[in-house]
């Protein structure tokens, strides 16, 4: 049931022409609405390291790349591998926040990869149609929809 679920919610997103990984997963539940996490082929390291090397060779702008794990295990908390990687265009992110200033909460754009209990490794980001509809920003659908261009062609190398 939960696969006919997914399969049908991946199906609609393309109608809509939303372009998703087929082993993408959108997570829906409550204050997670709008989270599309992926699998990666690689460890953290690597998947960090092939994330921020197309964001280099796309010409985006590479903001920091926060390592969660060892700030938390540094504070004394056991962290498994995680990090976050910000990174934008300038005049492309900005486009959002001059529709809704409270978007700038959302830029620049974050791509979180960490294990997974299991020892997976996955890529998390926020879609970018969700983002649209939680300020309220119905003027720059071009600029939504070249920004999930860029997101996907950013993660495309690591995931599965």
């Amino acid at each position: 049931m939960r696969k006919t679920i997914r399969l049908f919610f991946v199906a609609a997103l393309s109608v809509a022409g939303i372009i998703l990984p087929a082993s993408a997963t959108i997570v829906q539940a409550g204050a997670r609405d709008g989270v599309v996490v992926l699998k990666s082929r690689y460890s953290v390291d690597e998947t960090v390291t092939k994330i921020k090397g197309s964001v280099a060779e796309k010409g985006i702008m590479l903001f920091d790349d926060i390592d969660q794990a060892r700030l938390g295990n540094a504070a004394g908390n056991k962290v498994r591998p995680s990090r976050l990687i910000l990174f934008g265009n300038p005049a492309l992110g900005t486009t959002f926040i001059t529709a809704n200033p409270v978007a700038g909460l959302d830029w620049p754009v974050r791509v979180l990869v960490y294990e997974a209990k299991d020892g997976t490794v996955r890529v998390a980001y926020t879609d970018f149609n969700w983002i649209a509809r939680r300020h309220g920003i119905t003027s720059r659908e071009k600029e939504f929809k070249m920004a999930s261009e860029v997101i996907k062609a950013v993660t495309d190398p690591v995931h599965q």
